[in-house]
This record gives C-alpha cells, structure tokens and sequence, in this order.
C-alpha cells in the first residue's frame, strides 16, 4: 500500500473521531487545550490499536481466504463508507447533551471504541493485503490524533459547519480505496 493510500485511509478512518470532535467542541463554553489533546490521544489511540487487533484476527484465517481476500477488503470498506456516508446524509441533532461540560474519561473511552470499531475491520483487510500492520497503525495514530484535536478546535469556533460533510467525505475515501484495490487486484488476474 503506498504511502498516499495509507493516509487516505487514516484520513477516512479519522472522519467518525471528527465529527464528534466537532460536536463536543460546540458544547464547550470555552476552548481548552487540554481537552482538546485529550480528544486527540483517545481516539487516536483507538484508532491505531484496533487495525492491530483486527491485524491479528485477519492474519489467522487469512490462507484459507487468499483467493477472495480482494473482495473482502472491497465489502469491508464499502460497507464502512456506505454507513459513514448514510449517517452524514441523515444529519445530527444539532444541540448539546451536555450544555458547557467536558466529557468524562468513561464516556470519552467509549466514543473512542465506538468511533474506531471501522478501523478494527480495515486491520482484517490489512491482513488479507500481507500489509505490516505497525506502521501502518502508527500513521492512522497519528493522523486521528491530529484531526481530532483539531475538530475541537474548529468545532467551537465554526460550529456544526463541518460535522456531517466529513463523515461523507471519510465514506467516500474508504469506498474508493476499497474499489482501488479490487481493481488493482483483478488487472493482476488479467495479466
């Protein structure tokens, strides 16, 4: 997988931890660095541990699924993005839960696991793909890191501008990622 790929995918797997960046940065009173990094360090920690754990998963089974392994990542990030896309479409409550509170840590973890359940199925598909896993959860790390810290930001300051657009667009990179390696793969069976 080439690097732009990879961070494409990163950059996709991200948009969920984003959107409720962006959201919970509209119900703070005022924006706080701290909470911010905290966002960030959760659901970047998330995201790079469960392509590990679907990794490990997928590495198991994988021989025995070899000659369809293609398709499954095309289904798995195809339905991944169909669900990201379907759910910007649909839109969001636009007000706060919890009016001008930070999140607690329990509920933060749990937007974490929630938000990177995508990611554990795109390590299954790093498995089939013979990817080392690693790095590549390293950059998916790093990059929910960086776009979730920043969704705090932009959501206090911009509000609910970017919510739903970018669960769309992370739906769209994970489905054309997804159809980029079928392609690749049945021009190979070509040749």
């Amino acid at each position: 997988m080439s690097f732009i790929s990879l961070f494409l995918t990163a950059f996709g797997l991200s948009m969920d931890a984003f959107a409720v960046s962006v959201a919970n940065g509209m119900c703070t009173k005022q924006y706080k660095i701290k909470y911010a990094i905290k966002f960030g360090l959760y659901f970047g920690f998330f995201q790079a541990f469960m392509p590990i754990l679907g990794w490990a998963a997928g590495i198991s089974f994988s021989s025995y699924i070899e000659s369809i392994d293609h398709w499954i990542a095309f289904i798995l990030l195809g339905f991944i993005g169909g669900k990201m896309i379907a759910e910007g479409l649909k839109g969001k409550d636009d007000s706060c839960e919890v009016e001008n509170s930070d999140i607690d840590s329990k509920s933060l973890l749990i937007l974490a696991v929630a938000t990177s359940i995508d990611a554990l199925a795109v390590g299954v598909s790093f498995a089939f793909l013979r990817i080392s896993i690693i790095s590549c959860a390293i950059i998916i790390g790093l990059v929910t890191f960086c776009i979730s810290t920043a969704g705090v930001y932009l959501g206090k300051k911009f509000g609910n501008l970017f919510e739903n657009k970018a669960e769309i667009l992370g739906g769209i990179i994970l489905i054309a990622i997804g159809a980029k390696i079928l392609i690749q793969h049945l021009e190979l069976i070509k040749i």
